[in-house]
């Protein structure tokens, strides 16, 4: 048997490439060096700009250049890196020295010594890995779960009406509308996507353990605690001014909890939508050219909902990990969460592959109301809360002497069905007052919902 050729090992980066497009370009190895090389520079030119240790400040024509360096990343740096880290052994120091040969090209030899000054490794990557993952969140995980949203919440809005048999513990119980269903995820998922907007990518910048030995060895009249939080945030993030040699990596483990939190929601979208297809609630609506199964041509599978549930159960397996990975460094630093965070984009990845499956399967079905009118029509006994009630409110307004109206109408309902006549008949024997009496003559499985309806302005927008 002859080799394959070199293919991907992860369906991310094969079989579902499509699914995943932009993450690649921050939470990529590539992605990753590109927002080193930035830090790198700035760091550089935020020191000549305050012309520290006697080096002058840049003209705008050689820090535009830097920035220009930093903002091209692109084949060339990473092949380039790739040469210099097959000898240096050491991705952050490769890169220091990329940096130091563009300051060569430039012929800025005289501030070269500057690059990486009074930096550890992990000044660089924390704040590399904090604009990496920003970035990835906000241009590409969070508008991907905006848009299930915005189906779920136009879903939730146009069948807000639609009545349906609600099944508690997977039995008939008290209606509701398949719109209001939708509302209560609509609902929760927003919650958690504020969670994620609301993060802080926390960034530290304070030399080998953190306490700014090296800094104030080179010059000890400086604030280098405000010029350390000046830079960070300069860079967009938030300063962390107490850590070990690394950023605790507290706020990605808040990340990637809420992100994990977000995806057992859509999980159990998943299970709902899937087990309303099985009940015949919702019909799929077939695709052209699609096969549902290769021997049975009937068949038409729920399988955006399917991969998805497996997607976002890999995903929240990963980010799980991770948070519990992360949180923990042996005394001042070990190299644990330098494997880990390369997974991040898998992690990530796997959510963003199973929203593509969702927000498809969410185009794929249409609500069936022929079969929920049926089934609401073959439960009149979930009218038993409604009369039982009603019994009780009578008995407070001194109108009815009935001792027990639950046992009552557990006898009547409990583990059998009744019909319309049935209860019609019960109700008419009642001793309750006349009005009340008319109101549970009026009612029907189909107009016991309550305020669902309405329930769903809570989440329209205003």
């Amino acid at each position: 048997m002859s080799p394959l050729p070199e293919q991907p090992l992860s369906p991310l980066d094969g079989r579902y490439k499509a699914a995943v497009v932009g993450l690649g370009e921050f939470l990529s190895e590539a992605g990753l060096n590109r927002a080193r090389v930035h830090v790198e520079v700035e760091w550089l030119l935020y020191l000549t700009d305050r012309e520290l240790f006697g080096s002058q400040r840049l003209t705008h024509e050689q820090a535009h250049a830097l920035r220009a360096f930093a903002a091209e990343f692109g084949q060339p740096e990473i092949d380039e890196l790739a040469t210099l880290e097959a000898t240096t052994r050491h991705d952050v120091k490769a890169v220091e020295y990329l940096v130091r040969r563009k300051l060569a090209d430039l012929g800025l030899n005289d501030v070269a010594e500057l690059t990486h000054f009074a930096c550890t490794s992990e000044d660089i990557n924390n704040l590399s890995y904090a604009l990496t993952i920003g970035a990835a969140v906000r241009e590409v995980w969070l508008p991907r779960i905006r848009s299930i949203v915005e189906k779920l919440r136009a879903l939730a809005v146009e069948h807000r009406d639609v009545p349906m048999l609600a099944h508690t513990h997977g039995q008939p119980a008290t209606p509701t509308t398949v719109g209001k269903e939708f509302a209560v995820f609509v609902h929760r998922l927003e919650r958690v996507v504020a969670q994620v907007e609301g993060t802080e990518y926390l960034g530290k910048f304070s030399g080998a353990t953190g306490t700014f030995a090296a800094h104030v060895a080179a010059d000890a009249s400086q604030d280098w605690p405000v010029i350390s939080r000046d830079f960070v945030t300069t860079l967009g993030l938030d300063w962390n001014p107490l850590t070990t040699q690394i950023e605790s990596h507290d706020w990605q483990a808040e990340l990637y909890q809420r992100m994990s939190h977000a995806n057992r929601i859509l999980h159990n979208l998943c299970t709902d939508i899937w087990t309303y297809i099985s009940m015949g609630y919702f019909s799929q609506i077939p695709q052209a050219g699609a096969t549902g199964s290769s021997t049975m041509p009937h068949k038409i599978n729920p399988i955006r909902f399917e991969n998805a549930e497996a997607n976002l159960e890999l995903s929240s397996a990963l980010l799980e990990s991770l948070a519990q990975t992360l949180v923990t460094s042996r005394l001042q630093r070990d190299l644990t969460d330098s494997s880990a965070q390369r997974n991040i984009g898998v992690a990530i990845g796997h959510s963003m592959l199973a929203m593509d499956n969702i927000g498809r399967g969410l185009g794929e079905f249409s609500v069936d109301t022929v079969t929920l009118a049926a089934d609401l029509d073959s439960n009149w006994e979930i009218l038993g809360e409604a009369i039982q009630t009603v019994i009780r409110a009578e008995i407070t307004a001194g109108r009815s002497g009935i001792s027990d109206p639950y046992a009552m109408l557990k006898e009547l309902t409990r583990g059998r069905r009744i019909g319309q006549p049935e209860l019609v008949e019960f109700i008419d024997r009642l001793d309750i007052g006349q009005d009340a009496k008319d109101r549970l003559r009026t009612l029907t499985p189909a107009g016991y919902a309550g305020l669902a309806s309405e329930l769903v302005r809570y989440i329209e927008k205003k």
